[in-house]
């Protein structure tokens, strides 16, 4: 227990600090006249290229755009921070063109296994491994969702959006051995995760199975 909250505690900071830098960075374009929403449409573009040469078996240079794609995660919702422009319509859309990304980045990883020779002896397993962490990446946005419908708060959890960008960007840059193995970690993380909202919100309603 104490662990867990060690954990979180320090993703909270970590999470405060990136925050902080991203307003920093994002600040100039502020006086630009570009909308939160823009960069969020932007941000969706970026991944949607990211998949696609990905899908084109050049795996460097997609896990680079994932990681400068993933970077619109952070400065779209800075700028809205920065102009005091955050919005319900905002937010939700931000939300569906991150799972949107997600699909086209994760799609792009399995496509490349088919076109790739680099990584031809992998092949089946490339492909069920990206099956399994688009999945799995799903399942933990939609946890939250659901949790959230039902008023409780549900962000919790080891391998959460950045995390996931980030850990999917370096795979992809890896040598073939190596990003196999990196792969099958955030497989395994991704439903880790899951199970940890799973078990949030079953401690969250104890007191409505209590007799």
């Amino acid at each position: 227990m104490a662990y867990s909250a060690d954990v979180t505690t320090l993703r909270a900071e970590v999470q405060s600090r990136t925050r902080r830098f991203a307003e920093f960075v994002i600040a100039p374009v502020a006086r630009t006249g570009v909308t939160p929403n823009a960069l969020t449409v932007v941000g969706l573009l970026l991944n949607l290229v990211a998949g696609a040469v990905l899908g084109s078996g050049e795996w460097l240079l997609g896990g680079v755009l994932v990681l400068v794609a993933g970077a619109f995660d952070m400065f779209d919702g800075a700028l809205a921070r920065v102009l005091n422009q955050r919005t319900d319509f905002g937010a939700f859309l931000d939300s569906t063109l991150d799972r949107y990304s997600e699909v086209a980045v994760l799609i792009g990883v399995q496509v490349g296994f088919l076109h790739s020779d680099a990584v031809a002896s992998y092949r089946l397993a490339g492909i069920a491994l990206g099956g399994a962490i688009l999945a799995n990446s799903l399942m933990i946005s939609y946890a939250r969702a659901r949790a959230e419908g039902l008023r409780l708060d549900c962000e919790v959890g080891l391998f959460q959006r950045p995390e996931r960008v980030i850990a999917v960007g370096i795979a992809t840059m890896l040598p073939p051995a190596m990003m196999m193995a990196c792969l099958a970690l955030i497989a395994v993380g991704t439903l880790w995760t899951v199970g940890q909202r799973i078990r949030h919100v079953w401690r969250l309603t104890e007191p409505e199975r209590r007799p």
